[in-house]
């Protein structure tokens, strides 16, 4: 797993921040009895996904092509 890179960028990072923030915001909000603020965080969560996408696509992402062949182990 060391030599696995998947994820490892500032696209992946950034989503993943962006949509923990809005999971957390709908959490709270749903344990306040708060439709709007749940819906909110839930818009926030759908964000973060966007903001990876258009990040990677900005050329933030991991390159396309670059992941190691899949090894397989031999029954012997």
């Amino acid at each position: 797993m060391a030599g696995n890179h998947h994820g490892h960028t500032p696209a992946a990072w950034t989503g993943v921040i962006i949509s923990f923030i809005g999971f957390c915001v709908a959490g709270a909000f749903m344990v306040l009895a708060n439709p709007l603020g749940f819906w909110a965080g839930m818009v926030i969560t759908v964000l973060g996904g966007v903001v990876g996408m258009a990040m990677s696509a900005a050329g933030l992402g991991q390159p396309k092509g670059t992941h190691p062949p899949h090894k397989v182990a031999s029954d012997s």
